[in-house]
């Protein structure tokens, strides 16, 4: 039976630190104020003719493949989860994909939001599973603040979103004891305009593709119902983590860290105490990066192993939820 391993793991973030102090000169808002509804201190910014999708996803590729001890190319396949391409297409993973020098590999992108990373994980393990590849990169990356308005007007957005990038390397693997046990995805799609940005659109009434975009600057913004996203999470969040468990015969005490979508601490604070664990099994770093969508599962998990508190044999759970609405949970032996 073949099972698959998360064998080694990366990410990388953007050197240019964006305070709530900063944020505060360009709008109507303040630390307090998002630190209260958010937990967020500080985000990434990318920088200008340095960074992009597809470079950061190369930086944290490299580490997590150099981890895995492996080289680019033992790669077989690559799953890129991303809503924030270089290029409205192709996809960043291309690009990617040269720069590892990993040419002729197939190269998969997912557009799952918030819950992208897990979208990509899972798809990854069902195609080791059937013994089609062996090892697979699996990416989450973002680069979000080019599309944020930072104004009176778009500050319920501005201050929440932040860019970065995280990859695992996912390897077959026989042993029953350290591999994933269980992925589980799901979606709602009668909500899918409570968060969303609208143009550019292919089925846009305004003409060209990106006509509506140059007559009104405002026609990308973000659109969130904050109210409603965070009420289907707080539900969807638990409810997703115990499918999790109840398919693997496991209680939520057995836990040994819990890494949420890193959404908003208070969101991840109320699953906390829904799911009864100690502060210490829930890992949170939207404090110093805010909201990275797919990227954010991969920081946490990476940053997480980093310190030590990811450790082998350990019992992992990723959870997300997003735009869609989509949520999802993946439970790991690690």
């Amino acid at each position: 039976m073949l099972y698959s391993r998360i064998v080694g793991i990366g990410h990388y973030v953007p050197e240019n630190i964006i305070s709530n102090q900063y944020l505060e000169t360009l709008m109507d808002t303040s630390d307090a104020w998002i630190t209260e509804r958010t937990g967020i201190k500080e985000r990434r910014y990318f920088t200008a003719g340095k960074d992009t999708n597809a470079s950061m996803a190369t930086e944290a590729a490299k580490i997590a493949i150099e981890r895995a001890g492996i080289t680019p190319e033992d790669i077989d396949f690559i799953v890129y989860a991303t809503i924030t391409p270089d290029y409205y297409f192709p996809g960043p993973g291309f690009v990617m994909q040269r720069e590892l020098g990993i040419q002729g590999v197939g190269v998969l992108d997912i557009r799952d939001q918030c819950s992208g990373f897990i979208y990509a994980l899972s798809t990854a393990d069902q195609f080791i599973r059937s013994g089609m590849y062996k090892n697979i990169l699996v990416i989450g990356a973002e680069v979000q603040s080019t599309f944020l308005n930072p104004t009176n007007e778009g500050r319920g957005v501005a201050v929440i979103f932040g860019d970065g990038a995280g990859a695992v390397v996912l390897q077959a693997t026989q042993d029953e004891n350290h591999r994933i046990l269980s992925t589980h995805l799901h979606a709602d799609g009668r909500y899918a305009e409570d968060l969303y940005v609208k143009e550019p659109s292919s089925s846009s009434s305004g003409g060209r593709f990106f006509d509506n975009l140059v007559k009104d600057k405002n026609s990308g913004d973000v659109i969130m119902n904050g109210n409603a996203v965070f009420k289907h999470a707080i539900v969807r969040f638990p409810e997703v983590i115990r499918e999790a468990l109840d398919k693997n015969g496991l209680q939520p005490d057995q836990i040994d860290l819990l890494v949420p979508h890193q959404a908003n601490l208070r969101i991840s604070e109320y699953v906390r105490q829904q799911m009864g664990l100690s502060e210490d099994k829930v890992m949170n770093n939207i404090q110093k990066y805010g909201n990275t969508t797919a990227a954010s599962i991969p920081i946490a998990l990476c940053e997480a192993w980093e310190t030590g508190r990811v450790k082998d044999g350990d019992l992992i759970c990723l959870a997300a939820f997003g735009s869609g609405f989509t949520w999802g949970s993946a439970l790991i032996r690690w």
